[in-house]
């Protein structure tokens, strides 16, 4: 691959916002051949070969929620995804009157047979994975019956955990619902050429889609941002604006579904509930680590975190889910900010505005609360877990030594634990607006 450095950037305390990234060339050619003459590659472009975009997808997972697809659309999504990444799919699909977690868990083995993968593919609300999770004191996510409630945030924690037992250095996200296989492989391949450029343990690679195909007066139009995006980024931006003092439009990619991240920073990040998962691991970084109240792991202090935006080069095409579907969504998104202890009045009083003049809530004075937050998995005790999973059908795919693991008295930090300086005072520019 060949991809251009990041032209700006943001710092918010420990953590480093790049710019999106531009792709020149999604296949850059072979390392140069014995008598071939090197050409000078240019300080502005970086060029990234085959064995190194291999060396981190041989310790990545790609995690793929699944609920109720088209076992042809999986299939797609499967094929895109490179060869040497460890593929989990978590699967919510329904299992009364048909029981579609066989149909699928048939298929796609029979599939993973072709590719000479080993699939690890669990249902979320298999009762072995909610009694490990209890055992384990990683109870947050079970409903009154000790089953993995409904959710793609709770199924996402779940993989979260399978994928380190899976002793992954990495872990990427990808729908199951992306028409485009092709979409997939370079999603892939950026995740793998943005954790290979980070310096630091605790880094995160999220996609900014080039456009996003719609049907417009019979033509195909594509569209640049999503509907939501535009909204999420927006409030995003002026919160850390708020915090630094200047503005800036450096996060574009507040919605981004398409994410990969190091172990150590998924670890450590809080989840919250439905659609705003995906701006609440911005959200988390700003509370636990940009410096503002009391830091958990000082070792996040001294590397720092990185955030890399990948400007993809195929469109996003998936399933149309509706204006409603777009509504929630925003609204999920922009109560993860609204409700951060961070959050100044003004930017509050600005989100509850935008919100009733988009018809998305009822009155511009209050929002009804729905997102729930879940603490990080530090909280949970892997050896445990590993244990209470380990004669499980999928058990021997789980690898993880942790013979010598000992969780951190500083682990677990909650999210109504947060202490330190209090919210300083607004910013000028945001009582300008």
């Amino acid at each position: 691959m060949r991809i251009e450095i990041p032209r700006e950037f943001e710092r918010f305390g420990p953590i480093m916002f790049y710019d999106v990234q531009k792709v020149y060339e999604l296949d850059s050619g072979l390392i140069y051949k014995k008598n071939e003459t090197k050409p000078e590659e240019q300080s502005v472009i970086k060029r990234i070969s085959y064995e190194s975009l291999q060396e981190i997808q041989e310790q990545m997972a790609i995690i793929v929620p699944v609920r109720n697809e088209k076992i042809k659309l999986i299939e797609g999504v499967l094929s895109g995804i490179p060869h040497h990444c460890q593929i989990i799919i978590v699967s919510n699909s329904s299992r009364e009157e048909v029981d579609r977690f066989k149909i699928e868990k048939n298929a796609l083995e029979h599939v993973g047979a072709f590719m000479k993968k080993n699939l690890l593919i669990v249902h979320q609300k298999d009762p072995a994975l909610g009694k490990a999770l209890a055992s384990a004191g990683y109870d947050y996510i079970l409903d009154e019956d000790g089953i993995v409630k409904n959710g793609k945030c709770e199924g996402m924690i779940l993989s979260t955990f399978l994928a380190h037992l899976c002793g992954k250095k990495y872990i990427g996200f990808i729908d199951s619902d992306n028409y485009f296989p092709g979409a997939v492989h370079e999603y892939v391949q950026e995740y793998s050429a943005g954790l290979y450029n980070s310096k630091s343990d605790y880094s995160m690679v999220r996609i900014a889609w080039h456009s996003k195909p719609k049907i417009v007066e019979s033509n195909l139009f594509f569209a640049k941002r999503g509907r939501a995006s535009e909204h999420t980024n927006k409030f995003l931006n002026q919160l850390v604006s708020h915090y630094t003092g200047y503005g800036t439009e450096i996060l574009k990619t507040g919605n981004a579904g398409e994410h990969a991240m190091s172990m150590e920073l998924a670890k450590n990040l809080d989840f919250s509930s439905g659609y705003s998962i995906e701006p609440y691991h911005f959200i988390s970084m700003f509370e636990r680590f940009a410096a503002i109240h009391d830091n958990p792991l000082p070792e996040i202090l001294k590397q720092g975190i990185e955030v890399y935006q990948i400007e993809s080069r195929n469109p996003h095409l998936h399933e149309v889910k509706g204006d409603e579907h777009v509504k929630d969504m925003s609204k999920a998104a922009l109560e993860v900010i609204y409700r951060s202890p961070l959050a100044p009045e003004s930017l509050k009083k600005e989100i509850l505005e935008d919100l009733f003049f988009r018809n998305i809530i009822e009155s511009k004075e209050e929002m009804k609360k729905e997102v729930v937050y879940y603490p990080a998995i530090v909280n949970c005790d892997l050896k445990k877990l590993q244990k209470e999973l380990q004669n499980q059908p999928y058990g021997d795919q789980l690898t993880l030594d942790l013979s010598k693991y000992k969780p951190s008295k500083k682990e677990g930090l909650k999210r109504d634990q947060l202490k330190g300086k209090p919210v300083p005072e607004e910013k000028n520019y945001l009582e300008a607006k």
